[in-house]
């Protein structure tokens, strides 16, 4: 393993990669020309348990980029509400994907870092985050996720189709 560039300690062994970034977006379908601008190709989508619609892309080269827009944006308690009418539209976080979330949430929390939203109930999908104001204005996620190949007749169009559903 490299040395990080500063010297000082980190989640050394908790990181495996980086995973994606998440793009916060009040009409996902008017935000599709931005990912097509950087040649992104459908990955995988849906609407949330927690009342949202995403849609991930695979980028060139490595890495994704995500897409994700309340469903109900009178919904002044919603996170992503809340967060489009403080910031508007824009970078929401960033994604590493990690071991183990637990002790990759404890490991930044040893470090000084605030960490927030530790919920390992999801089953497959556990998460943490660590808090903008001790992550330089960025929200940072861990994510521990087993890799699965996506559904082949999963497409953009059923996603969108979704999300219609939910408008209606």
């Amino acid at each position: 393993m490299t040395e990080p560039h500063t010297g000082l300690p980190g989640l050394e062994d908790h990181v495996e990669r980086f995973d994606h970034i998440a793009i916060a977006v009040r009409d996902l379908p008017s935000a599709l020309p931005l990912v097509d601008l950087v040649q992104g190709r459908f990955r995988s989508g849906g609407i949330s348990r927690r009342r949202f619609c995403w849609a991930q892309f695979f980028l060139p080269g490595a890495g994704k980029v995500e897409l994700l827009q309340p469903l109900d944006p009178a919904d002044g308690e919603h996170f992503l509400v809340r967060f489009l009418d403080r910031r508007g539209e824009g970078l929401h976080h960033v994604t590493f994907k990690v071991h183990d979330v637990v002790a990759a949430a404890a490991r930044a929390e040893a470090l000084g870092y605030e960490v927030v939203g530790l919920d390992t109930s999801r089953g497959r999908w556990k998460e943490a985050f660590v808090h903008p104001r001790s992550a330089n204005g960025v929200l940072v996620q861990l994510a521990q996720f087993e890799d699965r190949p996506v559904p082949e007749d999963l497409t953009l169009r059923w996603v969108l189709d979704q999300l219609a559903a939910e408008a209606t």
